[in-house]
């Protein structure tokens, strides 16, 4: 019998070891799962290649399709650190893209910078009191915050559905009235695209500054301790004198804030109306991210721009492999589950092989 030991300190070789480990088994899998599909396996991953990072083009639409969910996946790395799990990143997301779009009706003729800047900040806002809401309720009301994150999902997307599906926001014409989607944004409410591509965006800078802040707040400051200590242990953090319902308020607005520029950089930078089924899955597929970037923010980064790579591939695989679509959700599923096994596999250590009496 193999005798396993929890290790004391987790050495970094071997966390890298058991993540390629997880890639390898991760590719197999799918493999077997493209063979059993009857597609052709070496076109498949031709394919996926080629759709997600074999030119500047494609590389630039990977990054663009990797910006929400880095952004979803780092909400979810924020809450989850502080085991407070958290399940309302989807409806964040729309929270944050309604708001933002109220702002570029609100705000309309201000100059380009302070109206695109008040558009990012009532985004990021929408989401933060969405987040805020599931705090209070489980502060005061001890409601737990994985049912009032759900519910709340689904009060905001019906809210949207409503209010572009021929309410105040429905545009103009039978096409507007047909998909639910709002008037085309203005020119001027346009994030930037980048590099003189019309793919990558403004919202990529967000995605990276907001990596960078979360690493530096999670590791290296008093807050980011409290995040960490909540989340081993909530009760012995109170009674050393921190007020931990604050904690959960502030990390919940912090959460939800990150949520919602992914609702904005996705209406404002790629979409460019307001349109409920594009936002589909972005939170939930965001959880995933931020699992397999082991809860971290790097290694958020790291598997948001993974899975924008095959969003991205997974048009081309369509088409030049025959591969069915609903094949993709199920290959992130795949490597989710390696990469969680991975991520427990990297905790613990062979010390030898018992003898069984």
């Amino acid at each position: 019998m193999i005798k396993v030991e929890r290790r004391i300190e987790v050495n970094n070789s071997w966390i890298i070891l058991m993540y390629l480990s997880a890639c390898i088994v991760g590719f197999l899998l799918t493999s077997l799962l493209l063979w059993f599909s009857g597609a052709d396996i070496s076109k498949a991953f031709y394919a996926l290649y080629k759709g997600s990072m074999s030119n500047q083009k494609t590389v630039f639409n990977s990054l663009s399709k990797a910006t929400p969910l880095i952004l979803t996946g780092l909400a979810t790395v924020v809450a989850f650190r502080a085991q407070v799990w958290s399940i309302g990143q989807e409806g964040q997301v729309y929270s944050g893209a309604m708001s933002a779009y109220m702002a570029s009706l609100m705000f309309y003729g201000l100059p380009v910078w302070i109206y695109l800047s008040l558009i990012i900040a009532f985004g990021a806002l929408g989401g933060a009191l969405l987040g805020a809401l599931s705090a209070v309720l489980k502060n005061r009301f001890n409601v737990n915050e994985i049912i009032s994150t759900v519910m709340l999902n689904y009060i905001i997307i019906f809210f949207l559905s409503y209010m572009v599906g021929g309410g105040p926001w429905t545009g103009v014409g039978d096409q507007a009235l047909i998909y639910s989607q709002s008037n085309p944004i203005d020119d001027t409410a346009k994030l930037p695209f980048l590099f003189d591509s019309k793919k990558l965006h403004f919202g990529f800078v967000l995605a990276i500054v907001s990596v960078l802040v979360c690493h530096v707040l999670i590791n290296h400051t008093p807050f980011g301790y409290e995040i960490r200590a909540m989340g081993y242990n909530s009760v012995a953090l109170k009674y050393r004198g921190t007020n931990t319902k604050k904690t959960l308020l502030f990390l919940m607005l912090l959460s939800g804030a990150i949520a919602g520029l992914a609702g904005v950089s996705e209406i404002f930078g790629t979409n460019h109306s307001l349109r409920g089924d594009t936002l589909v899955g972005l939170g939930f597929t965001g959880i995933i991210v931020g699992m397999i970037g082991g809860l971290t923010p790097i290694g958020t980064l790291v598997a948001g721009i993974v899975f924008g790579g095959l969003a991205s591939g997974s048009v081309y695989m369509k088409i030049i492999a025959k591969v069915p679509g609903t094949l993709v959700p199920t290959m992130e599923g795949i490597f989710l589950l390696t990469f969680l096994i991975a991520g427990v596999a990297s905790h613990y250590k062979i010390v030898g092989f018992k003898k069984d009496v």
